[in-house]
């Protein structure tokens, strides 16, 4: 197939623009990858040292490419999941650019888009992939008080190691798989409290001897649209083998109420008691980091992008990938973020097409 004279930019190298690499050269496009790191491995080499995928290694890989020939039933750690992408970005035939941080995103008269980036560079494309994911743009709740206390606050993506906090006294904030595998790891080493809004929900990891995921695969729940999983997730659900459900029965971490605000020594529990605490490790997820589209006009107040299934709904030959919940319940996960890139690649060849056609009608005149 004839690829477009004017490329594709992907922003991010990570998964998600992997994956869309991938889907762009299948549908005839041109794409060039900008990853602000050194290596297009996304932000995988940021998380805990700890952690190690929810998902065994047979659901855990991008299309065209198995995770390994290892066992496939075992949770890979976060830096075999490094090695795997670094393997796939090897094998995909696309232009990939690291150390290159995209700042801005402006339309171009008549069609495309003009990418500035942080070396001063300008690129012209046909369309644009944000693939820029949310780990560079945590969220951390305000809470009352929080600037007079005098612990240290800090979110999960900045935590690495349990043993800096030996024999302190620690909070974890949220009722997440990452909540829990921190503040389990933690107790081995600290006093550790789990704040959440409501009782934490467990999830069984394996189910009639097989892992939950291939339960999620063969009945199609990990392919329901996301109106159906918006109706039916109510709570973070964190799958467990059983260890850290008893980990809380036997005490050796605790679960309270989120507390109300903070103390210059400690915090203030919701039943008003008050508590001296050393420090505060906020799970409490990530937001869309797509600040470089702000001078589009393709973002809401608060960051999140106009968009249905991935698509842009204010301008032509933009998509997204790995938003949470974007399409389905595995959007932002190595197992399903393929699929969307397929989906939302389709849209945009469509468009980009379009786009390729009107620039050779006016070279022409």
């Amino acid at each position: 197939m004839t690829k477009t004279s004017e490329p594709v930019i992907i922003v991010g190298g990570g998964q998600s623009g992997l994956a869309a690499a991938r889907a762009t050269l299948t549908a005839g496009l041109r794409p060039v990858v900008l990853e602000a790191d050194a290596e297009a491995v996304g932000s995988w080499p940021g998380y805990y040292d700890s952690l190690t995928l929810f998902s065994p290694a047979r659901y855990s890989a991008l299309p065209g490419l198995a995770f390994d020939d290892a066992d496939p039933e075992r949770y890979p750690t976060g830096d075999e999941v490094v090695g795997y992408l670094r393997r796939y970005a090897a094998g995909v035939d696309a232009d990939i650019r690291t150390g290159v941080r995209v700042t801005a995103v402006h339309r171009r008269p008549g069609g495309g888009y003009l990418v500035r980036t942080d070396t001063g560079g300008e690129l012209t494309a046909a369309g644009v992939v944000a693939a820029s994911g949310s780990f560079g743009n945590p969220h951390l709740p305000a809470l009352p008080a929080q600037d007079t206390y005098g612990g240290e606050v800090r979110h999960v993506a900045h935590y690495r190691r349990p043993e800096p906090y030996a024999g302190k006294r620690v909070v974890v904030v949220g009722a997440g798989n990452s909540a829990v595998q921190v503040a389990h790891e933690l107790a081995a080493h600290a006093r550790v409290t789990l704040a959440t809004r409501a009782p934490i929900q467990f999830a069984p990891q394996r189910v009639g001897g097989r892992d939950l995921h291939h339960w999620l695969r063969v009945t199609g729940a990990d392919r329901l649209p996301r109106s159906v999983l918006l109706r039916v997730i109510r709570h973070a659900a964190v799958l467990d083998t059983g260890v850290y459900r008893d980990a809380l029965a036997a005490g050796l971490l605790t679960r309270r109420d989120m507390f109300s605000a903070f103390t210059p020594d400690g915090v203030v529990w919701a039943d008003g008691t008050s508590e001296p605490v050393e420090a505060v490790i906020f799970a409490t997820g990530y937001r869309p980091h797509l600040d470089y589209l702000a001078p589009l006009g393709a973002l809401a107040p608060d960051g999140t992008p106009h968009q249905a299934g991935g698509v842009s709904t204010t301008h032509r030959a933009l998509v997204y990938l790995g938003l949470e919940f974007q399409r389905s319940f595995a959007s932002n996960t190595l197992r399903g973020v393929g699929r969307d890139a397929a989906h939302v690649v389709a849209a945009l060849a469509a468009t980009a097409g379009r786009f390729r056609l009107r620039r050779r009608a006016s070279a022409a005149r």
